[in-house]
């Protein structure tokens, strides 16, 4: 096949590629850091401008070298893009495809122009050509002097205030402030990693300032970004090719800040509600029988069941040698289709790991030839190359056609029961530099590689099974993969405590740029000489306040707890139970994390918005209500609790913290600190043995009152769980809390709105107000008085009785879109 050479972006070879306005004395430094090439020639000459014109709604700004192109899609998000070079063959996959330009306002003086919407103004300086960024008059960001162009460096560099922190750049242990780091920009494993890692899985190109903006470098090339570490007081981002651009994102808080880029990215997906349930999962089920037996085991030893994820075993006896097969191995796996209906009777989804190599071994290899679905060498024939699986190629899903090859393979086995997908070693793992794919060569597209086998799949599936909600897990993409449904994972960690202590920080930054997913292998993955049940008690604990509950390890330590010892097992299974008893709450995190970005584990300075906050990386708040403190360290009686302003209570005794400082919190091996902020309301529901059983018709609210606090709100979304919402289309029910508490007196209203299939028509809740007032006068439930008990231990049920903590609860019938309660 001939490719065209604007397509591949072959690498600039003349002398016309040049480098704007990097001052003499930099360009020093930066030889001397190994950032640019010694054999790239520099030219001081400054971007000159030439003129501008608005065309709807995109400012367009004529240079000396060529356009600069800036254009608002949200009111504070703004792309800069410079079409210079070969730039423009480069597409963004920031960007979400086919947005409309929004309206900016264009003011123009003898030298600047100001491009503004009523959030955000870009000042574009005339003479030198440069963009600086302003929120509320105050400047948060300028370009150095525009982008700088060598024959092997492209990129930009921006000017940093003194006591910036810098978070972000994807995966890494370095801490929460990256600032001082200089970091490749390359998606790549690091098997086994702990306290410190500068280059993992799923790298990003972006940071988010303790001055509340984001930057996000649109280019998918093998690079660096420099935060601050060969210049203190430059941040500049550089990559081998690509496109030149960038997104600048300012809110008017962090979490707004966020929403806003996930206005111009695309927001993550909605899950299928079993996602959020109990995986059985290990490296890897090997037989039918085995894979049958662990399911039964989950069932019979009292632990909900919602998935079970079958490795690569599922395609070949061994780990090398069968990689491509992409078909089950019937002498171990006799009967896959009977398998997997048999789970699912029981509400269990199977989910199969999947490769994008195909070993010249493979069935697989000639079909893929003769489609020419590969991946080229530079002399146009498929490219192989040896690693650790066998001799091998890639499949190029930069080509519609590769997508559509290895989605007919995966269709299939949906048809034949398969629920979900889990895509690995897609960095790509192995990825050779003289790789050719129709978007470039590997250097030019790495990074971009897992997020368009992400975007394979999920638009195939939607095309496919419009109605149901696709599962891809993955462990690699880039800055826009999440508007792709991608669940990430943090990779093969290290079955240690220093594999646990870093998986607050890894999720956390992911949890910046929109993928709220993003998960840990619980009870670590790599390595092991024997069980420690200290370290995998607390990783499981920690699991429950994670996106994905998923243990996952080499076999020669089980994952799952139905295979560890009876004390054991009886720890992890009440924290099991609890993950179910959260689902409604947990599902409603997922439903606002789909609406507004805001990931299910949190920062503290989401919250207080104190910088200092920026740097904890083990205290995280899980959704609006809970504060979490994961044990990090064995033999421990108390954790250090970092305590955001206002009132906290344990979530395990009730006991009352002031916050805004510190405390040591008493731990036992059954409890981890968890705490719940004051004014909460928090649904439980039933444990069910799998999600396929949910109901919220008995319904426990909890609301943790306390006088300080005179208004207080909370929600709980209802779906069918399954069905993909479309626009038009979007069937669920929302239920809205609301307690004010005004002169000694507490009125409760809630409500219901929407409908959707299967919704309960009544709701038999029971709501238990913590700490509640001790001398009410009269409890009334819809304008009717009812007789508040102390104990609940009568002959007659009561309706309203004070437990022996002194929280008091309420029965109610609930059939009406309205429930007013005054106490």
């Amino acid at each position: 096949m001939t490719i065209p050479t604007r397509q591949i972006g072959l690498p600039i070879t003349t002398i016309e590629a040049m480098m704007y306005t990097v001052r003499p004395i930099k360009l020093l430094a930066l030889l001397l850091a190994g950032s640019l090439a010694a054999s790239a020639l520099a030219f001081d000459a400054e971007l000159e401008y030439r003129g501008h014109q608005l065309i709807n709604d995109v400012l367009i700004v004529d240079s000396s070298e060529g356009h600069l192109h800036l254009t608002f899609y949200a009111p504070a998000a703004v792309e800069v893009f410079h079409d210079i070079d070969n730039s423009a063959a480069h597409p963004s996959r920031t960007l979400a495809p086919g947005q409309t330009p929004q309206p900016a306002e264009l003011t123009t003086t003898d030298t600047q122009l100001i491009f503004a919407t009523d959030r955000l103004e870009v000042v574009i300086d005339k003479k030198p050509m440069r963009v600086s960024f302003v929120r509320d008059g105050e400047t948060l960001l300028s370009e150095e002097s525009g982008p700088f162009l060598q024959r092997t460096l492209r990129g930009f560099r921006f000017s940093l205030s003194d006591e910036e922190k810098l978070l972000g750049a994807g995966q890494r242990v370095l801490g929460m402030d990256r600032r001082g780091q200089r970091l490749a920009l390359e998606n790549k494993p690091h098997y086994g990693y702990g306290t410190e890692s500068h280059q993992m899985y799923f790298s990003l190109p972006g940071v988010l300032s303790s001055n509340n903006y984001m930057l996000v470098f649109d280019n998918a090339a093998r690079g660096h970004i420099d935060l601050g570490a060969t210049e203190s007081d430059v941040l500049q981002f550089e990559a081998v090719g690509g496109r030149l651009g960038y997104l600048f994102v300012a809110g008017d808080s962090f979490p707004d800040t966020l929403s806003q880029y996930l206005v111009a990215s695309g927001k993550p997906l909605l899950p299928p509600r079993w996602a959020l349930g109990n995986y059985a999962s290990r490296f890897g089920y090997r037989t039918e029988s085995e894979a049958r037996e662990v399911v039964q085991m989950h069932i019979e030893q009292g632990f909900p069941l919602d998935a079970i994820v079958i490795d690569l075993y599922w395609f070949g006896p061994d780990i090398q040698g069968h990689m491509g097969n992409l078909a089950w191995d019937r002498k171990a796996w006799p009967n896959p289709a009977g398998m997997m209906a048999d789970f699912a009777a029981v509400g269990v989804k199977t989910i199969l790991v999947v490769e994008p190599f195909i070993l010249t071994t493979s069935e697989h290899w000639q079909e893929a030839i003769d489609e020419q679905v590969l991946a080229l060498n530079m002399a146009g024939q498929a490219k192989t190359f040896d690693f650790y699986f066998g001799n091998s190629g890639l499949l190029d899903f930069f080509k519609p056609e590769a997508g559509e090859w290895f989605w007919m393979i995966l269709r299939e086995l949906m048809e034949q029961g398969v629920s979900g997908w889990w895509g690995d070693l897609g960095e790509p793992e192995v990825h050779p530099s003289g790789t050719r794919h129709v978007a470039g060569m590997a250097n030019e597209v790495h990074n971009a590689y897992g997020h368009h086998w992400a975007e394979s799949i999920f638009e195939r599936h939607v095309r496919d099974f419009p109605n149901r909600r696709p599962f891809i897990m993955m462990r690699a993409g880039a800055a826009g993969s999440q508007r792709y449904g991608m669940i990430p994972w943090t990779g093969d960690v290290d079955r240690s405590w220093d594999g646990l202590k870093p998986q607050v920080e890894l999720a956390l930054q992911m949890g910046l740029f929109g993928f709220g997913y993003i998960h840990s292998d619980l009870g670590g993955f790599a390595g092991g000489v024997a069980f420690d049940s200290q370290l995998y008690i607390r990783w499981m604990q920690y699991g429950v306040f994670q996106p994905v509950y998923r243990p996952h390890a080499q076999d020669h330590i089980p994952s799952e707890p139905v295979f560890h010892d009876q004390a054991t097992r009886d720890i992890v299974r009440e924290f099991v139970r609890l993950r179910y008893r959260l689902m409604a709450y947990n599902y409603t995190l997922a439903y606002q994390h789909s609406k507004t970005g805001l990931p299910l584990m949190r920062p503290l300075f989401y919250l207080d918005d104190d910088p200092q906050s920026m740097d904890e990386r083990n205290s995280y708040l899980w959704g609006d209500a809970f504060l979490v403190a994961p044990v990090v360290e064995p033999d421990v009686q108390s954790w250090p609790v970092r305590l955001p302003s206002g009132v906290w209570f344990d979530f395990w005794t009730g006991q009352r913290h002031e916050g805004g400082r510190t405390i040591e919190m008493p731990v036992t091996i059954e409890t981890i600190p968890v705490m719940v902020r004051a004014g909460s309301f928090v649904p439980l529901v039933d444990v069910v043995q799998s999600s396929d059983r949910y109901s919220s018709e008995r319904l426990e609210l909890h609301h943790y009152f306390d006088a300080s606090i005179p208004r207080s709100e909370g929600s709980m979304f209802e779906d069918d769980g399954r069905t993909r919402f479309q626009p038009g289309n979007e069937q669920f029910e929302q239920l809205d809390f609301v307690a004010e508490h005004v002169n000694d007196r507490v009125h409760y209203t809630f409500s219901r709105q929407g409908h959707y299939l299967g919704m309960p028509e009544t709701r038999q809740l029971e709501l238990i107000i913590h700490q509640a007032p001790r001398d009410l006068e009269a409890i009334t439930i819809d304008g009717q008085r009812i007789t508040l008990q102390h104990t609940a231990n009568t002959t007659r049920d009561p309706q309203a009785w004070y437990d022996p903590t002194g929280n008091l609860h309420l029965r109610i019938d609930w059939r009406n879109s309205e429930l007013n309660i005054i106490l």
